[in-house]
C-alpha cells in the first residue's frame, strides 16, 4: 500500500504531471491515506461544495495513526542535527505513520526525501 500525501492530492487535482502517477496506484487499488491528510484536504473540498471528490476520498483506505510523541520528538531533533529543517509536526506524524505501518509515502514535498534514509521512511519509487 502507498500513503498518499496531500502535496500529491493537491498537485494532482491541478493536473500536474507530478502527481500523473496516481492514476496507476488507483486503477489498482493499492492506496491509502489517513486522518490527517484528509483533515488538509477536506477544508477546502467543502468550502467549494465538491461532494463527489469528498465521497470518493472517503471511500479510501484509511490507516489509523497512532502518534508516539517522543518518537516525533526524536525524529525532529535528529532532522535538526542533519540540516533538515523547516520540517512541520503534520509531517513528521505522515511520515511516523507510514514507518510504523510499512507504507511507501508518495510525497511531493522535497523534506520527506531528506528524512527517507535518516529514519528509514521508504518513498513510493516512480
Amino acid at each position: 500500500m502507498v500513503l498518499i500525501d496531500s502535496s500529491v492530492w493537491i498537485e494532482y487535482f491541478k493536473g500536474a504531471e507530478s502527481a500523473l502517477p496516481l492514476n496507476g496506484l488507483i486503477d489498482t487499488n493499492n492506496i491509502c491515506v489517513n486522518d490527517l491528510i484528509l483533515a488538509e484536504l477536506i477544508p477546502s473540498i467543502n468550502h467549494k461544495k465538491e461532494k463527489t471528490l469528498k465521497q470518493l476520498l472517503m471511500t479510501i483506505t484509511k490507516i489509523r495513526i497512532n502518534i508516539n510523541w517522543n518518537n516525533i520528538i526524536y525524529m525532529q531533533t535528529q532532522n535538526l542535527r542533519h540540516g533538515i529543517n523547516k520540517v512541520g509536526i503534520a509531517d513528521l506524524i505522515i511520515a511516523q505513520n507510514a514507518i510504523e505501518n510499512d507504507l511507501e509515502l508518495f510525497a511531493i514535498d522535497k523534506h520527506f526525501a531528506l528524512m527517507a534514509e535518516l529514519h528509514g521512511l521508504k518513498l513510493y519509487d516512480l
